[in-house]
């Protein structure tokens, strides 16, 4: 079950198909992607326009694996500039360079931000006519009456109002993934630019055992051939003659047609694969 309810896309997109395969090999999140499991794992195509699906100008990718504990994700990201200001958790990222990693259940997604200083903000959201009394997601941590919740979709979110088909989402910006790992690696000098950089890497770790209410009963860890949505996005806050352009680049690994990344029908399939590398 990709999708509990058909929705008819604002395009005519077809979704980029990853192969995620499995390892044996036990990782130590730290940002170094020179592993040699990582150097094994199939890297995605380059990153390209979230609207446009033209290439980005700055070289992305990705790869992910598998294994019994976690879900992997790494990425490597040219930036002849590296920049990152934001330290405190879930502040808003998306204001400043960053990438993103976006996971859908059938009635939910979960958004991970991180920037080059490793500081990452956190959303699950819900679809309201799925939060019912009885329902799945009848549990403590999605009260409405004691947890940190915004609307998205809302009236004050009118970039998106009325442009999804299902409507607006319950955002609970409380809700942390249970175990994450994350961690990040510099290839140059931070916010400093007077000089040419290489770029960053970020690794990540996702606990299968975190990934229960995504899942909505779906298996866990996988099984070999089921298909789960997620995007991974980066956005860069660039600046021309001293004015920032708006709204900041947006790349993904599949385009949306649109310049919205909260289009779970339009992310990408992660195919779960049972041969390991």
């Amino acid at each position: 079950m990709i999708n509990s309810k058909p929705v008819t896309l604002p395009v005519n997109i077809t979704p980029e198909v990853y192969q995620c395969y499995r390892t044996s090999s036990s990782l130590e999140i730290d940002g170094n992607l020179d592993k040699p499991v990582w150097k094994k794992a199939r890297k995605s195509k380059r990153f390209v326009d979230l609207v446009s699906g033209c290439p980005a100008f700055f070289e992305t990718r990705i790869a992910c694996l598998a294994d019994d504990q976690y879900f992997y994700v790494a990425f490597w990201l040219e930036e002849p500039d590296l920049q990152a200001h934001l330290t405190e958790r879930d502040s808003f990222l998306w204001l400043e360079n960053d990438v993103e990693v976006f996971i859908a259940g059938p009635d939910c997604y979960y958004e991970l931000q991180v920037n080059a200083l490793g500081t990452i903000y956190e959303v699950f959201y819900i679809w309201q006519e799925a939060l019912q009394p009885g329902g799945f997601f009848d549990r403590p941590e999605f009260d409405l009456r004691r947890r940190k919740v915004d609307v998205l979709g809302g009236f004050q979110d009118s970039s998106r109002y009325g442009r999804h088909p299902r409507g607006r989402r319950w955002a609970f910006m409380d809700w942390d993934f249970p175990g994450l790992k994350w961690a990040v690696k510099l290839d140059g000098s931070l916010n400093d630019s007077a000089d040419i950089d290489r770029g960053w890497t970020v690794e990540l770790a996702f606990p299968w055992s975190g990934f229960e209410v995504l899942a909505q009963h779906r298996p866990l860890p996988p099984s070999p051939g089921d298909i789960w949505l997620m995007n991974f996005f980066r956005f860069e806050a660039l600046e021309v003659n001293g004015r920032k352009i708006e709204p900041s680049p947006g790349w993904s690994l599949s385009p949306h047609g649109v310049y919205d990344s909260h289009w779970p029908e339009l992310f990408a399939r992660i195919v779960f694969q049972k041969e390991s590398i």
